[in-house]
């Protein structure tokens, strides 16, 4: 009858963990994109937050405090000056469509008419030569990528309240896990129903994804993507800034990278007769952009992800169509915590140690 009892009371508490946590959720959900930066701000700058520490070891109030004040000043206000100045490009490219001064398939047009006659007639074999059809597919995808974004930016503004609430939110809870970090991160493992050494090395592997992915692939993509807009900007091609961002975001995906926005850029050059500013976005998209991602990746990072290229790519890609920007960091994370918990798995049923990428 105990034994009984005491089922019924560990599944009674299980039942009611289960939907008091399902309420939590649905109640902060509104600001679950403030709380998840929030949290890769804090694990993010713990160790700066240390540093500071160790000179104030009494006053952790002060060092979470002027932690809060770097990230703002180094991070938040320079993110909020460059989105805006994007979106205001990309606003001037999109009158700019509307009006017709830009026109992205006689651009086509152009570049078709300069290449070899036996290219040209196999691409009016495939479908892809003629002038009317490429005129509707490229407006009406540009036509559509450009209201959107516009849609999303007056969106924003309407929403600047909203904005500024999940800001603040996101900005107060940071202090907090800064300052107590170091006690909500092993309590959490510690709740976790697992095996102690199950939790501690899924949470490494949290760690070391999340900042692998931001201190890595965010920093690479930004330095990238601003050598792509400086470039842009030599040549004299319009929106430079909006092609940066274009680059950066290109940046993100491995195996594309940001060839995929400064090779078309380079060959519609070379096809209307901008010799030298053809030439000038080849030479930096491999010898500068190219070898930036080189040099800095292994600096900041290594290889802490433990991740294929083709899972990171796929994973980022889900992850941006599922939960937008934040979808760059937690894409990645849900891949490495798979292919990790898979390994944990294989190890304990074959008793013998797994790499992460054998699990499957």
């Amino acid at each position: 009858m105990t034994i009984e009892r005491r089922h019924v009371e560990n599944g009674g508490l299980i039942l009611f963990l289960v939907l008091i946590s399902a309420g939590l959720i649905l109640i902060v959900s509104g600001f679950a994109g403030a709380l998840l930066w929030a949290s890769l701000a804090a694990l993010l700058f713990q160790p700066l937050f240390r540093r500071l520490l160790r000179r104030w070891p009494l006053r952790r109030n002060l060092a979470a405090m002027v932690t809060l004040l770097i990230i703002t000043v180094a991070v938040v206000i320079p993110a909020l000056i460059l989105a805006s100045l994007v979106v205001d490009q990309a606003a001037g490219v999109y009158a700019q469509i509307r009006s017709g001064q830009i026109n992205f398939a006689a651009y086509f047009q152009q570049v078709l008419d300069a290449l070899p006659v036996r290219l040209r007639d196999a691409l009016d074999h495939a479908g892809y030569g003629s002038f009317e059809r490429a005129q509707a597919r490229i407006s009406q995808a540009i036509v559509s990528s450009a209201s959107q974004l516009t849609r999303r930016a007056f969106s924003i503004g309407a929403n600047a309240a909203a904005f500024l609430l999940a800001f603040g939110v996101g900005l107060y809870v940071t202090f907090f896990l800064l300052r107590d970090g170091d006690r909500i991160g092993p309590a959490i493992v510690r709740a976790l129903p697992l095996e102690r050494s199950v939790g501690q090395r899924l949470a490494e592997k949290f760690v070391a994804v999340t900042r692998a992915t931001i201190k890595g692939s965010g920093v690479v993509a930004l330095v990238q993507g601003a050598l792509g807009a400086v470039t842009f900007w030599i040549v004299g091609l319009p929106a430079a800034l909006l092609w940066g961002a274009l680059m950066a975001i290109a940046a993100l995906l491995p195996a594309v990278g940001p060839a995929i926005i400064w090779t078309p850029v380079a060959v519609y050059l070379l096809a209307t007769g901008a010799i030298w500013q053809a030439v000038v976005v080849v030479l930096s998209g491999v010898l500068v952009i190219g070898l930036a991602d080189n040099i800095l990746r292994p600096i900041l990072v290594g290889r802490d992800t433990g991740l294929p290229d083709w899972l990171v790519l796929v994973t980022t890609l889900g992850g941006i169509d599922a939960l937008g920007l934040s979808g760059i960091v937690v894409g990645p994370l849900v891949g490495a915590l798979f292919l990790t918990g898979w390994a944990v798995l294989t190890e304990q049923r074959l008793g013998e140690p797994v790499g992460a990428e054998e699990a499957p």
